[in-house]
Order: structure tokens, then sequence, then C-alpha cells
């Protein structure tokens, strides 16, 4: 796992929008996108519509990020725990 990777599972305990994720931790988009897409595709993070409606279609993290909600999946947490 990455820092970068490490650092944004940090703020996914709880749901969160991307903005709230770019001003939190002051990244550039692309960074955040790219980071938020290496999460998931390690299925360490899931994807949400709004803060309580969980997209379970595949995800197109690079054209979509900027509109969903994130939150730390089950194994996401044991595997930022585990380190």
């Amino acid at each position: 796992m990455s820092d970068e990777e490490f650092d944004l599972l940090d703020e996914l305990y709880f749901v969160q929008s991307f903005s709230y994720l770019k001003e939190s931790l002051g990244w550039e988009e692309s960074l955040l996108l790219e980071t938020l897409d290496s999460l998931y595709q390690k299925s360490f993070i899931k994807c949400l519509s709004a803060p309580d409606l969980e997209r379970f279609d595949q995800v197109q993290l690079k054209i979509e990020g900027k509109n969903l909600y994130f939150l730390a999946t089950k194994k996401g947490l044991m595997a930022h725990n585990a380190l």
C-alpha cells in the first residue's frame, strides 16, 4: 500500500465526498482520482452516488469520481490497520 493510499484510507472510515477529500488532503484532482481508482480496484473502498446510496455497478472513477462519495470496505480497513 502506498503512502497516498494509506492517507486516503485514513479519511474513509466514514462516508466522504470527493470535494471533502480534495480539500482535506490538499491533493491535485488527478492524484486523488488515481489513488481512489487504485483503492477501488483492490476492493478497499466502495463508491456511493449519495451518502446512503451505494453503487453496485462498475464505476469509472476517472470519469465519475468527482460526483461520488467514498467509504472504506472491511477489506480496506483490515489492510489499513495491518500497517
